[in-house]
């Protein structure tokens, strides 16, 4: 009998936790341990962070739909990683702190045959001083409780604006290095769009702040995409779809310090400038969690699990950005030195950003940290468990299922504003998200027909669906399996 444990249960840890369950027998243990007790898809907290959709039909709890399929759920956090044991506990297990009310505090090794760390970002705010959501006029959409926050603030700057109130209105990245521009960008047109169905946006000005070199980076160097007939970039789209919003921009900008109604930036010159705001939604670093690992003698061995997130089979040599390759990025997300550890999603340590690195004339690094959200974490996570699923029922290490981000695509729906009429999304698919210029050297490392972008009321037809198909295979409902991740 093995057993298998995922910490986290965001997308990552739920897919693995799903299929493992789907594939393997029961005499085979299958265990979560996840600090949350519900189960979210984040990519609907934009329609939470704009009151068209209530935080509760994105969410479902975990714990009942675990004990039904089989799957055994602690919530708690994990503290320490044991990949060798200790004196008293031959197996590699991991330490966890209790979070629910029932056993608060308490502590527990959780031994494990496989261990798959799904546990995804820590949402750093701390990076920022005085970017704490709820506060300084500050929020975020990260996740469902903060895009919840978020929208009791908008809709009261709403009413201000009703009363004959102007405001300003700031979205964006809130630090140097951070990632996930795609969530604000969603955020930035639903807002824009939410002005307008309330007759309000002629008192609202809106502006974008990033550390994006260009509008359209996203963290993945921008991209040459198909558009109808055309063929056009990435900054090109996001220009043209600001300037008919009326939505400024300020690029390159290292946001380091939120006062109430002031974010403090420098900017790739390296000058220190302002910008004030009635309401901001700003996005925080990710970073590692600051897990420890020790081997069986409690000797510290974290550089050997972590640099920052979690190592894998990821070429990690530094070199500079000119030689940097697809080939350095993993395939199977294991631990070279445990064989026995994964991890997919956003918990593995990318080799180096997609984005070209940038320094202002002061030294300070500005520039988005590469993406792994959505989709990617769906397949990483899917590829991982059909890896420990066959080593499991032919009792030898298999590495056959491999998805390197270098040969991924990857498709996103991002909605410009919610309405079943007036609603609009835009459609992007992206292939491969890590560009190969070796491969494709005049589309910018792209291959175009399945690099493309498309916008109009089907974007948001197509992303409500994606909601209600995705809500349905987390929930494990019968032919599950069949949704793509």
């Amino acid at each position: 009998m093995s057993k298998i444990v995922v910490l986290g249960a965001g997308i990552s840890g739920h897919v693995a936790a799903s299929h493992l369950r789907r594939k393997l027998s029961k005499e085979h243990e299958v265990l979560v341990v996840s600090p949350n007790s519900n189960y979210q898809w984040i990519p609907s907290n934009i329609w939470v962070g704009v009151g068209r959709m209530p935080y509760k039909k994105i969410l479902f709890p975990l714990e009942p739909l675990y004990i039904r399929k089989g799957i055994g759920f602690k919530q708690a956090m994990v503290k320490t990683f044991h990949p060798e044991g200790d004196e008293k506990e031959a197996r590699p297990y991991v330490t966890i702190e209790y979070v629910d009310a029932n056993k608060k505090g308490q502590q527990e090794k959780v031994t494990y045959n496989y261990l798959i760390n799904a546990t995804g970002p820590k949402l750093n705010f701390e990076a920022t001083e005085g970017l704490v959501p709820g506060t300084n006029k500050t929020y975020s959409v990260c996740t469902y409780t903060h895009a919840d926050h978020a929208w009791q603030a908008l809709s009261a700057l709403i009413n201000d604006m009703k009363q004959g109130k102007k405001a300003k209105i700031l979205i964006g990245t809130g630090h140097a290095k951070a990632t996930c521009q795609g969530a604000a960008f969603e955020y930035i047109l639903n807002v824009e769009h939410e002005l307008r169905r309330n007759k309000v946006r002629d008192m609202a000005d809106i502006t974008w702040i990033s550390n994006e070199f260009e509008l359209g980076d996203f963290g993945m160097d921008g991209m040459l995409l198909s558009y109808g007939s055309l063929t056009m970039k990435s900054k090109e789209m996001v220009e043209m779809i600001f300037e008919d919003r009326d939505i400024k921009w300020i690029l390159g900008a290292g946001v380091h310090k939120i006062e109430d109604g002031m974010a403090h930036y420098e900017n790739l010159e390296g000058e220190t400038k302002t910008v004030t705001y009635d309401f901001a939604m700003l996005i925080p670093s990710f970073s590692g969690h600051g897990f420890k690992a020790f081997n069986k003698h409690h000797e510290d061995i974290t550089d050997k699990l972590f640099k920052g997130f979690m190592i894998v089979d990821a070429n990690y040599t530094p070199k500079p950005y000119e030689e940097w390759s697809v080939q350095d990025w993993p395939e199977t997300y294991q631990n070279p030195s445990y064989k026995n550890i994964f991890a997919p999603g956003i918990a593995f340590a990318p080799p180096h950003s997609i984005s070209k690195p940038r320094k202002s004339k002061n030294g300070t690094e500005i520039f988005p940290s590469p993406p792994r959200t959505g989709m990617p974490s769906g397949i990483t996570a899917k590829l991982v468990a059909d890896n420990i699923i066959d080593s499991i029922k032919t009792g030898r290490e298999s590495l056959a299922h491999k998805g390197s981000m270098g040969n991924m695509g990857a498709a996103c729906i991002a909605s410009a504003g919610f309405g079943l009429t007036q609603g609009s999304g835009i459609s992007i698919t992206t292939y491969p998200i890590v560009p190969d210029y070796n491969k494709y050297p005049k589309t910018q490392g792209r291959q175009l027909g399945k690099t493309f972008g498309e916008i109009g009321l089907a974007g948001h037809w197509l992303k409500l669906a994606l909601h209600y198909a995705f809500i349905y295979k987390a929930k494990m409902n019968p032919f599950w399996w069949l949704i793509p991740e």
